[in-house]
This record gives C-alpha cells, structure tokens and sequence, in this order.
C-alpha cells in the first residue's frame, strides 16, 4: 500500500525499473513496507508528446535527468521517517539509476484506510459497516 507515480524525462525501461526499485526499496528501509507490496506507476516522457517542467527552486540546479516521485500512503509516519525516506530514495536514485539526488523530487501525499480499494470493489483496510437501507 503506497501507490508510487514515477515520472521521468526520456527514460528507458531500465532506468524507470530501477528508478521503481530505488524507491520501493527505500519505503521498506525507512517506512518497514513489505517487500510484496508494490504498486507503481512508471512513466517515461519522450520531450515532445509528454514532457516534464521544472525551474530551479529554491536554488536546487535541476536538469533533463529531472524524475519526479508522487506517493500516496496511508497516514502515521512521523516527520523523521519521512525526512529518512526522502534521503534514501534520492541515494538509491543515485545508485541504482545514476540520477543526481538533486534531480529527485518527491512529493508525499497521504490518507486513511477507507481512502484504499485492492480489487473487488471493497475497502480492504477499512472495517465494515452496515449502513440503513
């Protein structure tokens, strides 16, 4: 249960797989997620028909090997493992995919556990109620 969105610019299957393993590694180091619990949406923009934008913020020198990192889990961790989990991607980044740490920009969202459907129509991590009829 984090569903992570991988978007990068000109990427090909091997960099956005070890872009996704980069971060699904470093949820299960910082965060303790299982190693079967992944959902990921990778994504390779080609510059013309899809594209990435990005300036220089805060005074952080982006590039074309810019990636972006949306997760979304549920609520509960702490602002440490969050800070943790930023650094760990962004060193694994580096690692397994040769992006630069200061070309990964993360973005955490999070929810509760009626926000979450697996399949079947049903909220797995919410408990169940009856509602009248």
């Amino acid at each position: 249960m984090p569903l992570v969105r991988i978007d990068a610019l000109r990427a090909g299957s091997d960099r956005l797989d070890a872009l996704g393993r980069a971060v699904h590694d470093a949820l299960g180091e910082t965060i303790g997620f299982p190693p079967d619990d992944r959902f990921q949406v990778l994504v390779s923009h080609d510059g013309t028909s899809g594209t990435l934008r990005y300036d220089d913020y805060l005074g952080v020198q982006h590039d074309d090997d810019i990636v972006f990192v949306a997760i979304t889990m549920r609520s509960g961790r702490t602002p440490e493992q969050k800070r943790a989990l930023y650094r760990r991607i962004a060193e694994l980044a580096h690692a397994y995919a040769g992006t630069e740490p200061r070309n990964v920009i993360i973005s955490l969202t999070e929810n509760e556990s009626i926000d979450w459907s697996f399949g079947d129509g049903l909220a797995q991590y919410a408990p169940s109620s009856s509602t009248p009829g």
